[in-house]
């Protein structure tokens, strides 16, 4: 592997290139925070798809795209003085060494949770006026739902066994199943998302991460279905053309696979 001075010197490479671009290049002279927000985010979307495939070399070549974006940013950060790519790497430094006082400074921890209820604990000294404000509003509700229960977990708002969780969603499904009954949407609806909210909250205790889980059923789906579709064209006819039970032939060699 490099060497720490070939790593500074790759990062110094990266931020003189960002410098020519920044003066030279059309299309890059007239980006603004707000332009490289969106593709920010499809390119945080890429890595993470990058790492469901374990595809190494994947994973690299986004790390590059998303590492260039940090560095746009500090770029145009540093042409209105407002900050640059020393202060982005300053304030995080900072922020690590406040919140790991297990190793900067004289408190023991015994595990990971420890840990994460001490980073909470932190947060709240710093200001924020609850747990809950760095959950990002835009992230996926499905995420989304998954920080919240581990935000309100480090500050000890959490359920004690998993049997006390399943019980929840055993009762979060008899509701859901009550609404179904007397018809009423809205209801319907929310009750599901508590039934979802509470399956994401029982992942949590049987070591699933309920957004990879999910993508990869997804990926299973997508792959046995596009099978089911080649078997189709194969033997000349469309999916629409053909009954339940002629697909299901092709969907059950699909799982065998």
């Amino acid at each position: 592997m490099n060497s720490r001075q070939q790593k500074l010197d790759a990062f110094g490479r990266l931020l003189d290139i960002m410098d020519d671009l920044r003066e030279k290049c059309p299309w890059d002279k007239k980006q603004t925070l707000q332009t490289l927000r969106h593709l920010t985010i499809e390119e945080t979307y890429e890595l993470g798809d990058a790492i469901l495939d374990n595809d190494l070399q994947e994973i690299k070549k986004e790390l590059g795209d998303v590492l260039l974006h940090i560095v746009f940013y500090s770029k145009i950060g540093s042409e209105t003085e407002d900050f640059d790519i020393a202060d982005v790497c300053n304030e995080i430094c900072e922020k690590l060494i406040h919140r790991h006082p297990h190793i900067y400074g004289d408190v023991v921890v015994a595990n990971e949770e420890e840990v994460k209820q001490n980073w909470e604990k932190l947060k709240l000294k710093e200001g924020k006026k609850s747990v809950l404000e760095g959950v990002p509003k835009s992230l996926p509700a499905l995420v989304k739902a998954s920080r919240i229960q581990d935000k309100v977990k480090g500050v000890g708002f959490d359920w004690e066994e998993p049997h006390q969780v399943w019980d929840k969603v055993e009762e979060e499904i008899q509701e859901f199943k009550d609404e179904i009954k007397n018809g009423d949407q809205d209801k319907i609806e929310a009750e599901f998302g508590d039934v979802l909210f509470s399956m994401i909250n029982y992942a949590r205790f049987v070591n699933v991460n309920p957004e990879d889980a999910l993508e990869r059923t997804n990926k299973k789906f997508i792959k046995r279905f596009q099978y089911l579709e080649s078997k189709a064209g194969e033997s000349g006819k469309q999916l629409s053309d053909m009954t339940l039970a002629e697909m299901d032939v092709f969907w059950n060699e699909a799982k065998k696979l």
